[in-house]
């Protein structure tokens, strides 16, 4: 799995320089036939983030699954549950799940994940998961969809409730939590890091504003307005510790 990070067209520029900066990634030439796409480009490793300037709508996530016959894994998706969105380009299919979450089904692909950031303080983060927060109501059978398209390893926990696909030597986990306030699935990405009150500061100093501080992460907005939450984690994201 992959992410975009689609922005809308007054935002681009200022939320591509943000999180070039907050993960330390250069960013690529821009490429495609309005240069809407570009690519963050890590030091180590193979690039799994990537930006979009949107011709209209509001700034957000999408997810690329990769998978060796997009056209076929979009039939079984259909059969799951998701609506085909655009099948017009060769092996690129865009869907959105049950709950709505907009997801593209591309050719498979095997990296290399980066390893974690380090940071002038001593501190180390890498952006490691991607959290779709789900209305309530739809949480359940969003879970189950996700679960049979991907497959894989889960760790469901009920009592929160949480869903968690592990990234199986991927870059990136998918989590899904239900909301009681969001009227529609929402995404935002998790950064990991071993000094958060270091890594706080640092997002702040690049322009996030802090917006909800809890035991174990803190909530804030990013440059352009999705959320990010920077999350404890001993390694900082590096996976190959």
């Amino acid at each position: 799995m992959t992410v975009f990070i689609d922005f809308a067209a007054g935002e681009f520029d200022a939320g591509t320089q943000f999180w070039s900066a907050i993960t330390g990634y250069e960013l690529s030439d821009s490429r495609g036939e309005h240069a809407e796409f570009a690519t963050l480009v890590p030091p180590a490793g193979d690039a799994y983030l990537r930006v979009q300037r949107l011709g209209e709508g509001f700034t957000r996530l999408h997810l690329d699954v990769h998978v060796d016959d997009p056209r076929a894994v979009a039939g079984r998706a259909v059969g799951l549950g998701a609506e085909i969105v655009d099948a017009s380009q060769p092996g690129h299919v865009v869907l959105h799940s049950p709950a709505g979450v907009v997801f593209c089904l591309v050719a498979a692909f095997t990296g290399t994940v980066p390893p974690a950031a380090g940071w002038p303080r001593g501190q180390h983060s890498r952006l490691d998961q991607l959290c779709l927060d789900v209305p309530q109501a739809e949480y359940d059978a969003e879970v189950e969809f996700w679960q049979a398209l991907l497959g894989g390893e889960w760790k469901v926990r009920r009592a929160d409730p949480l869903a968690t696909r592990m990234a199986d030597g991927g870059a990136l986990e998918l989590r899904l939590q239900p909301s009681m306030l969001a009227p529609e699935t929402n995404g935002h990405l998790h950064l990991a890091t071993d000094d958060r009150v270091a890594e706080v500061e640092r997002l702040v100093a690049l322009g996030a504003r802090k917006r909800v501080d809890r035991g174990s992460w803190t909530l804030l907005e990013a440059v352009g307005g999705l959320a990010i939450c920077v999350v404890d984690d001993p390694d900082g994201g590096d996976c190959t510790r």
